[in-house]
């Protein structure tokens, strides 16, 4: 696979040191492990945590983060818990982005993330799971569901990030930018309740929203990030032909909802669902109704 971009942390040793106690810091708050395994693929070492995965007899969940995330944020208060206990879950460090996966990427418009992602399946073993993907993740998804459409049961999109441009308001982009031009945990506080969540109906308790700011401007000012963002797929969406459900928030600043909503009806021809979600942010990943629908749609298929 040709590589468009290769990022990397400051210090590796120390950087990712600090992502290892950052881990241990969420798992003593949740009062669990997280089961890890280390594959070797097309852009190098891809991490990959794991929660129930030694019942091969359960329904799968392979599920990939946003950019400047780890798929972890998915269980800041036990959220992954409103999946419920029988499911196989399995949480993909994005190779990219700020966390112990190497930095290689392939050209965002190519299909070698689908590449990618297929690798991943067969080296865990994984004959069709269900996948779901938040922001930049949602975009992998469909990139799988273009390259290996029979290898999935249906996908999951959370405020992704490929159904419009990032937006360009002025709101979005002066608070996307204010922790990056001045970093520091006031201002990521500030662009986390303009942006990510909506309180009071949309948030974190007070230790997973430290972990979250503590984990933002790690990121921002520890990770050399050179990896593509998304963008619109725009017509090659229309030869996605695997069940899709597209969740969002009416208060995602990043990707407005309206004009999702719109494309993902007139381009993805199995659209199954739209759900909108009042009063919550770009986060959508950590709102537990978004995971306990998750939970309802997959039984289903039972």
């Amino acid at each position: 696979m040709e590589i468009k971009r290769t990022s990397a942390f400051k210090d590796p040793v120390q950087d990712l040191q600090w992502f290892e106690d950052w881990v241990q810091q969420l798992q003593t708050a949740n009062n669990r492990q997280y089961q890890r395994f280390s594959l070797q693929t097309s852009l190098g070492k891809t991490h990959v945590w794991g929660l129930h995965t030694e019942d091969e007899t359960l329904e799968t969940l392979v599920i990939f983060p946003g950019a400047r995330t780890t798929p972890l944020f998915w269980d800041f208060d036990r959220n992954l818990d409103n999946l419920g206990q029988k499911l196989r879950i399995f949480l993909i460090e994005t190779n990219g982005l700020p966390n112990p996966s190497d930095g290689k990427t392939p050209d965002i418009r190519s299909s070698g993330y689908g590449v990618w992602a297929t690798e991943m399946l067969d080296q865990l073993k994984l004959e069709k799971p269900f996948v779901a993907g938040a922001s930049f993740g949602g975009l992998i998804c469909m990139k799988l569901a273009l390259v290996s459409p029979e290898r999935i049961k249906a996908v999951f999109l959370l405020n992704p990030g490929c159904l419009q441009p990032f937006s360009l308001s002025f709101k979005n982009l002066y608070y996307n930018l204010l922790p990056i031009l001045a970093p520091g945990k006031k201002n990521v506080s500030k662009f986390l309740d303009q942006a990510v969540f909506c309180k009071p109906n949309h948030q974190l308790s007070e230790a997973a929203e430290k972990l979250i700011i503590d984990y933002e401007l790690f990121a921002i000012t520890r990770y050399q990030d050179k990896t593509q963002k998304p963008y619109d797929m725009g017509e090659e969406l229309r030869q996605v032909k695997t069940d899709t459900y597209l969740l969002v928030g009416d208060q995602d600043l990043l990707f407005p909802y309206q004009k999702s909503v719109k494309n993902a009806k007139s381009r993805i021809s199995n659209l199954k669902d739209v759900v909108v979600y009042e009063n919550v942010g770009h986060g959508i990943e950590t709102y537990d109704k978004a995971m306990q629908y998750i939970r309802q749609k997959i039984q289903r298929y039972q």
